[in-house]
């Protein structure tokens, strides 16, 4: 018995391309459309399991659908004159009616129940010309985006709406008010420490003059006394002669 042709349609259907540099990971998608009407099962097989992350890599297409296989190539170091000899091949069946272990179905299928499609891996890095091509995409998609989030801003910016500026001019008005309270108390500081200054020189001076003038009744008595006590003593000693 012949072995049956793949049911599915691969895309790309020969060559899996993967395009450097290949410092990091590299990914290529392949698309598996099922164009029949029965349900049909698949695995994803590599000479290279270490090479590459596959995701999915089985499962299920119900008739008329399409999957898309996302085929990971892990960084390596690039040798140009290296030729290279990864493959990958799409198994595929048709799905039992009322199958639910897949696992248990793969492993019970008959060899001439099995569809295969092989794949080789192809590896392209970018010439000058595309790396130049590359980087200036890649500033005007910055410069893109960096103007679209400028804008974005300015749009949030003119989108304000009216309560909000509002609050906005009564906190202006509240600090303001604060503010003359401020200054209207530092005046009335200001005033209340010159009173204080000016009271402070007067009751100095007052009690220079009560000073003085206390000393002033003490000399102008003193002559007066002085001369009561000659008066005395010359009258002592007249009244002595005389007698």
């Amino acid at each position: 018995m012949s072995k049956l042709e793949q049911i599915l349609i691969l895309d790309p259907p020969s060559d899996l391309r993967f395009r450097g540099p290949f410092t990091d990971v590299v990914t290529t998608n392949l698309k598996l459309r099922n164009p029949s009407d029965r349900r049909v099962c698949f695995k994803v097989k590599t000479t290279a399991p270490r090479r590459y992350c596959v995701r999915p890599n089985s499962g299920v297409i119900d008739p008329g659908a399409t999957v898309t296989i996302s085929v990971m190539l892990q960084p390596f170091d690039y040798d140009p004159n290296e030729k290279s000899k990864h493959k990958f091949m799409v198994q595929t069946i048709f799905a039992p009616h009322g199958a639910s272990d897949l696992e248990a179905m793969w492993k019970d299928a008959k060899p001439d129940d099995l569809m295969d499609s092989k794949l080789r891996c192809v590896f392209e890095m970018p010439s000058d010309s595309e790396k130049m091509n590359e980087l200036e995409s890649t500033k005007a998609a910055s410069v893109l985006n960096a103007s679209k989030a400028d804008g974005t801003s300015g749009a949030k910016a003119g989108n304000m709406d009216d309560a909000e500026m509002r609050k906005v001019m009564e906190e202006c008005k509240r600090l303001q008010s604060e503010m003359g309270k401020l200054l209207d108390e530092n005046r009335q500081l200001k005033d209340e420490g010159l009173r204080m200054r000016k009271a402070n020189q007067y009751d100095s001076s007052v009690s220079k003059s009560s000073a003085m003038l206390s000393k002033e009744p003490a000399s102008k008595s003193l002559p007066s006394l002085l001369v009561v006590i000659a008066a005395i003593f010359i009258g002592f000693f007249l009244g002595k002669f005389v007698l």
